[in-house]
């Protein structure tokens, strides 16, 4: 295992929810957290929340689903001058559910892969590079269970690609010391999840911080689940 104590975060929707409970997770281990949401007051909440720990807090802001906003996001990161350990992939967008399952328009297509995968695929791409520099890093994209519902089709569908794109860049991170996994959080009461969720938002630690913690030789394209912390 790694110890990440004094290691920088970046958690993408970490201004509530899953977020919320992994920057909270990290900063009880010592790291640093980058806080990112939508806009700069959605961050507060969360910033505040970190100050007991003896840590440092950014936050950086834009939408995921717009390619100029996710470059600005990228700069601000770099403006600050610190390296990034971990990048944790956490925010997600799900479109309307819709009974009429052959009903998704394009809009609803488009908007979960620039969300789902596309923001992933830049930020990736951005921060890669300059973990293999430090020879460090720990990615982890957050994927759902979601099977057999047509009903979030595009969801579904965007969130296999990430799978998808995860396990192509593990191959080419092998032989590195960066680890890219992902993590499956379980059916989870968050805004996203709903409020018949199995579990409570809290129930995803310690889970969700395993990724984080492997060692350089550890587990490379695999799947992580917050509930009941296991690895597949």
């Amino acid at each position: 295992m790694s110890n990440i104590t004094g290691k920088n975060a970046l958690i993408t929707g970490s201004s509530r929810g899953i977020g919320q409970q992994i920057a909270l997770g990290l900063a009880n281990l010592g790291c640093h957290i980058i806080v990112h949401g939508r806009t700069k007051d959605s961050c507060k909440k969360t910033v505040e929340l970190l100050k007991p720990y003896a840590i440092q807090t950014y936050c950086v802001y834009g939408e995921l689903s717009n390619e100029q906003d996710v470059n600005n996001i990228i700069q601000q990161v770099k403006s600050l001058n610190i390296n990034i350990d971990i990048l944790y992939n956490n925010a997600g967008v799900m479109t309307s559910y819709k009974t009429e399952y052959l009903t998704h328009t394009w809009e609803d297509w488009i908007t979960s892969m620039k969300v789902n995968v596309l923001s992933v695929y830049s930020l990736c791409s951005a921060f890669i590079p300059l973990m293999l520099d430090n020879s460090f890093g720990r990615i982890i994209n957050v994927i759902s269970g979601i099977t057999h519902e047509p009903e979030l089709a595009p969801y579904g569908a965007s969130k296999w690609a990430l799978i998808k794109l995860t396990d192509d860049l593990a191959i080419k991170l092998k032989d590195t010391t960066i680890r890219i996994n992902t993590l499956d959080p379980g059916w989870l009461r968050t805004d996203l999840g709903g409020d018949y969720a199995e579990h409570p938002v809290e129930d995803v630690l310690p889970g969700a911080l395993a990724p984080a913690l492997i060692g350089n030789d550890g587990p490379n394209g695999k799947s992580f689940f917050g509930i009941g912390n296991t690895v597949i």
